[in-house]
């Protein structure tokens, strides 16, 4: 575990919430819900890094409750994370619908959502782990 790693976590973060703005302009809204996802998982991861408590898996509830046992999470971010954490899988698999692909049940509303919810937790990782802007 090095301030190093907690960087490289940070800045994946940033790169899938970078990538999530640009599938929202091709049109890609289920995959830019989930790269947002993956944006929010890394943020968490980083900030788990820094508190030196690294955590496997991908459910951003459970991260954020080994989070919130050491830092005070604001309610934004934990709602954030509850609807990020719907598309982990309901975004790729269409089995996760009685029918239709995922491409067909995700909208740019829910893309611009995701990115803000997205945004928020990145925000709060920076702020966390002191790299902010960085």
């Amino acid at each position: 575990m090095s301030p190093q790693r907690t960087r490289d976590w940070l800045e994946q973060a940033r790169a899938d919430l970078r990538a999530a703005r640009d599938l929202l302009r091709a049109g890609h809204h289920a995959w830019c819900c989930f790269a947002c996802q993956q944006a929010a998982e890394k943020a968490l991861k980083a900030v788990l890094e820094h508190l030196r408590t690294p955590r496997p898996g991908h459910n951003l509830l459970e991260l954020l409750a080994h989070i919130s046992g050491q830092l005070q999470v604001p309610e934004s971010v934990r709602r954030a994370c509850v609807v990020l954490n719907r598309y982990y899988i309901s975004t790729r698999y269409p089995n996760a619908f009685p029918s239709g692909a995922p491409a067909q049940m995700f909208d740019e509303q829910d893309a611009r959502e995701a990115l803000s919810h997205a945004q928020e937790v990145l925000a709060f990782a920076e702020r966390a782990t002191g790299l902010e802007g960085h």
